[in-house]
């Protein structure tokens, strides 16, 4: 698929700033972007059009960035369905907080990303940018694959298991999962909510920490000189899952942080950390069925198999079984804490390999479980290609609390990539 150069968001808010373009410029180009590709690629349940862009349109910074939103966060102006027939035609009455926050900001919300059906095993139209056979990822696809073929600067996402790491590894570009409840989620129908994370999509590390910075209010942009880090390499129990070409990406990140300056040591997994890993699906499934039982009981011949076959395992789960899942996640944070005491970030795979084939599913999660169980920021960095010439990603891991860490650590792999 011909998709279009990577589109920054620091350089579009830099060319808004300084006069040299204008809001409703940047906003009509992503429009003409999203109508030259998108009926191909079908990454948007749908579009906002230009008058209501026009009319919409406020200063602030960030006035001039088209941002998609994941068809999971209501829109007051745009149907809201999550990816459900359930809910066709559903019009909100408020914005979702994050939505609303960058609304007043400035940003266009240029349109609904594609999801699926309530962010959960389900499969969407969408497809993956650098190969139309192989999926796009997990349920954030849409905003990925936006992103990953240039027609926008940024997108909103969530993640419950891995579901904004995933595509972005597999569509080629940045995704960040911020420290848990650092953006709100307040307005995006939950799914499992101790776990449930907004984040964001980005065409480079420094355009997602500018967005992550302007949206949270927290300090979070990239300095141009970032010392370097002690970086740990996580050793999982499930790296025999890693694809060849994976297990090579790791190898050479870890080289190139090395040539940098970094330290690079060896971390071990525990039995706390296998067991956390464990649980974050008992846990993601027991509060899946209790969010979704309204749907489950009421229109259960309407959800999609591979959802309801979820939900019912869910609702088998006895609630002294979750109680036991959310200790061990309990035990497995304390643990997670206890890593960055021996390095300041964390290196580690964003998912088994490339994408599989749209045949094959939309990938697995296990290695992004751990980490979004323990709440903790996670930035996928691009790291180069398969030699089947599909993106491959790695995930950059701070101690909770510590995003612009996570950032800094990956904008520094992220030079050490791009400068071969």
């Amino acid at each position: 698929m011909a998709g279009f150069a990577p589109q920054s968001l620091t350089a579009l808010i830099e060319r808004v700033a300084s006069g040299r373009s204008s809001p409703m410029r940047e906003t009509d180009r992503a429009l003409e972007r999203i109508t030259a590709l998108d009926p191909e690629l079908r990454s948007f349940a749908r579009v906002a059009d230009r008058a209501s862009l026009s009319a919409s349109m406020r200063d602030g910074p960030l006035a001039g960035v088209a941002l998609g939103v994941k068809d999971l966060f209501d829109t007051f102006d745009l149907e809201t369905d999550y990816g459900s027939p359930l809910y066709a035609r559903h019009r909100p009455r408020a914005d979702a907080a994050l939505v609303a926050q960058a609304r007043a900001l400035g940003a266009a919300i240029i349109g609904k990303t594609v999801t699926t059906e309530f962010a959960h095993a389900s499969d969407v139209p969408t497809l993956n940018p650098h190969g139309a056979a192989h999926t796009p990822g997990a349920s954030s696809a849409g905003s990925a694959a936006a992103v990953g073929a240039g027609l926008l600067p940024a997108a909103i996402g969530s993640q419950t298991a891995g579901s904004i790491i995933r595509p972005a590894a597999f569509c080629g570009t940045v995704g960040f999962k911020p420290s848990f409840r650092l953006l709100p989620t307040v307005g995006m129908k939950p799914f499992a909510w101790s776990l449930d994370t907004a984040g964001l999509f980005a065409a480079d590390v420094p355009s997602a920490a500018l967005l992550g910075d302007i949206l949270s209010g927290r300090p979070m942009r990239i300095a141009d000189d970032t010392p370097p880090f002690r970086v740990g390499l996580y050793r999982s129990r499930i790296d025999h899952l890693l694809h060849p070409g994976m297990i090579d990406a790791m190898a050479h990140a870890a080289r190139r942080l090395e040539r940098a300056g970094c330290d690079i040591l060896d971390i071990d997994e525990t039995d706390a950390l296998a067991a956390a890993r464990d649980a974050q699906e008992r846990i993601q499934l027991f509060e899946g069925a209790v969010s979704l039982l309204h749907e489950r009981r009421y229109h259960a011949e309407q959800l999609n198999a591979g959802l309801l076959s979820v939900l019912t395992a869910g609702a088998a789960i006895a609630p002294a079984d979750y109680d036991s899942a959310r200790r061990a996640a309990r035990a497995g944070r304390r643990e997670v804490t206890r890593l960055f005491e021996a390095c300041d970030i964390i290196l580690a795979p964003s998912a088994p390999g490339p994408a599989p084939l749209r045949q094959d599913g939309m990938g697995d999660p296990a290695f992004n479980r751990l980490w979004t169980v323990a709440g903790v920021p996670c930035v996928n960095v691009p790291a180069g290609r398969s030699r089947e010439g599909l993106p491959l990603g790695v995930t950059i891991i701070a101690r909770f609390g510590q995003d612009a860490r996570a950032l800094a650590g990956a904008a520094l792999l992220e030079r050490q990539l791009q400068d071969l």
